[in-house]
C-alpha cells in the first residue's frame, strides 16, 4: 500500500466515509486499500445505464464490496438524458445522488479516487487554456460539492501503482472506452505526456511540486479573501464601495469578485477569468449587468451585488421599518 495514501488517511481514521466506486482500476484499488486500513466507510456506486456493461459492473462492484466485508449503496440514474453535454450532465447526477446520501446519513466525507496522473492532467490542460492560479493549481485535496466534503487521497499516487497493486493482487477492474479516445484533450495529454520528459526533461515529479507551490499560494490567497468577504457579504447581498474592490492587489480582486458572486448566485463554480475580467472593467463606472446568476450594479462609489431577480436598491429596508412606513401611510 502507498505510504502517501495511509499517512494522508490518519486524519480521517475517526470519521464516517464513504467512497465513490465505478468499478475503474483507481476507485478498485481506493476501495482495497480503504478495507486493509478497516476505516470506517460505505462503498457508494452510480449505474448511470450508459453503457452496455453497466449492469455487470454493477454486480461486480457489489460481489467486491460483499467480499472485503464493505457495506455498498447502489443507485440508478434514471430519467430522460440530454443529448448535449451527456458527460456533464452524468457526473452531476452522480454527484448528487452520493453527497444526498452523505448528508441523508450523517457521513463526514466522500472519498473519490483522482490520482497524481488526473492532477497533471488538469494542470496541462488548464496551461493549455490560459488558466490562472486557481486553474494551475489543480485539484484539491479537500473541496466541498452540495454541501458535502469531497477527498481525494489518491493525487500523490500515480496510476502506475494503482494498476500494479490491482494486478499483483488479481483484482479484477474496468476500462472505460473512453479513457482511449484521442478526441478528447486529456486522452490526448495522456498519451503524450511524456514528451515533456522525454524532450525537454520535465518530470511528471517536478510538475506536481509546482502544483503543490501554486496551491500554497492559492490558499493564502483564499484565507485573504475570506477575510474581506466577511465584511461585505449578508444573507446573499454584498455592498462596498468601489475603493473596497478596486484597492486591491488583481488576484485578491478577481477571486473577491469571483467568490462573492459564486456564494449569492448559487452556482457551483465561479464565473470564468475572462468573464470575471470584463465585470471588473464594466465596474469602473457606473453600470448595471448580470452575470453568474447575479444582477451587479455600481452606482457613484458604492457597488451591489444581489441574486438576479431581485431588486438592486442600495437601501436595505427591514420588514420591521417597512412595516412601520406602510401603516403611516395608511
Amino acid at each position: 500500500m502507498n505510504k502517501n495514501f495511509v499517512d494522508f488517511m490518519r486524519k480521517y481514521s475517526n470519521q464516517k466515509l464513504a467512497v465513490a466506486v465505478s468499478g475503474g482500476v483507481d476507485s478498485v484499488c481506493l476501495l482495497c486499500w480503504l478495507a486493509q486500513l478497516r476505516q470506517d466507510f460505505v462503498c457508494l456506486h452510480v449505474n448511470h445505464g450508459l453503457r452496455a456493461n453497466a449492469d455487470i459492473e454493477t454486480e461486480y462492484v457489489k460481489d467486491l464490496c460483499k467480499k472485503l466485508g464493505v457495506g455498498c449503496q447502489i443507485f440508478y440514474w434514471t430519467g430522460e438524458k440530454p443529448v448535449n453535454g451527456l458527460e456533464a450532465a452524468a457526473r452531476e447526477a452522480r454527484y448528487k445522488l452520493m453527497t444526498d446520501y452523505c448528508q441523508e446519513n450523517g457521513i463526514d466525507a466522500l472519498l473519490v479516487a483522482h490520482h497524481a496522473d488526473d492532477q497533471i492532467e488538469t494542470f496541462l490542460m488548464n496551461l493549455g487554456r490560459g488558466s490562472g492560479l486557481y486553474g494551475l493549481s489543480a485539484m484539491r485535496t479537500e473541496s466541498w460539492r452540495n454541501g458535502v466534503k469531497i477527498v481525494r487521497p489518491l493525487l500523490k499516487v500515480y496510476r502506475k501503482e494503482i494498476k500494479k497493486y490491482c494486478e499483483d493482487n488479481n483484482i479484477k477492474y474496468f476500462q472505460d472506452e473512453m479513457n482511449d479516445d484521442p478526441h478528447y484533450t486529456r486522452v490526448r495529454i495522456r498519451q503524450n505526456r511524456h514528451l515533456l520528459y522525454d524532450k525537454l526533461g520535465i518530470s511528471d515529479d517536478r510538475i506536481l511540486l509546482a502544483i503543490e507551490n501554486l496551491a500554497r499560494v492559492r490558499d493564502a490567497l483564499d484565507a485573504e479573501v475570506e477575510n474581506y468577504i466577511a465584511q461585505v457579504l449578508s444573507e446573499r447581498r454584498a455592498v462596498f464601495s468601489d475603493s473596497f474592490l478596486f484597492d486591491q492587489s488583481p488576484d485578491v480582486r478577481l477571486k473577491f469578485l469571483g467568490t462573492l458572486i459564486q456564494r449569492i448566485g448559487g452556482d457551483e463554480y465561479q464565473p470564468r477569468l475572462n468573464s470575471l475580467s470584463n465585470a471588473l472593467n464594466k465596474l469602473t463606472s457606473d453600470c448595471k449587468f448580470t452575470l453568474g446568476h447575479c444582477t451587479i450594479r455600481r452606482l457613484g462609489q458604492r457597488i451591489l451585488i444581489v441574486p438576479e431577480g431581485a431588486k438592486t436598491s442600495f437601501r436595505k429596508r427591514h420588514g420591521k421599518q417597512k412595516k412601520q412606513k406602510d401603516e403611516l401611510k395608511k
